[in-house]
């Protein structure tokens, strides 16, 4: 029998690995195995790793993602998945933040949040919560 963990994804994307070994980390420790935890490296990567997950049929439920990466940015990014795959929830994590991708990301990818880096474990895990349903 399947557990519920291998049906349902959260996908991290950042092209800094320590970011993504740190948002990992940290739903693992405040979700424990309700999920499984991806990573990505770009948004290249990423589409591949949702393809693959949706093919093997697993839920992604939601998508944290870094905005300025090299490439596709995290709003173009959100919107492409978003036009695909229109259930997965997101979330951008950024640092820096352009107004602009911040109000076309939530208009075009029904992205919930802009969190800016470095975040607040409260205000995410909030956030992620409410894109998961665990209210």
């Amino acid at each position: 029998m399947e557990t519920e963990r291998s049906q349902n994804a959260i996908l991290c994307v950042d092209d800094e690995a320590i970011i993504l070994i740190t948002l990992q980390k940290e739903l693992k420790k405040q979700l424990g195995n309700l999920f499984q935890y991806e990573t990505a490296l770009n948004a290249e990567e990423a589409m591949e790793v949702i393809d693959d997950l949706v093919g093997a049929g697993v839920n992604v439920i939601l998508i944290l993602s870094d905005w300025l990466m090299p490439g596709i940015k995290g709003d173009e990014f959100l919107i492409l998945v978003h036009r695909k795959y229109p259930k997965i929830r997101s979330i951008l994590i950024t640092g820096h933040v352009d107004a602009a991708a911040v109000d076309r990301v939530k208009k075009e990818a029904g992205t919930y949040t802009v969190i800016p880096k470095p975040w607040d474990v409260n205000k995410l895990m909030e956030a992620v919560r409410v894109c998961c349903n665990l209210n």
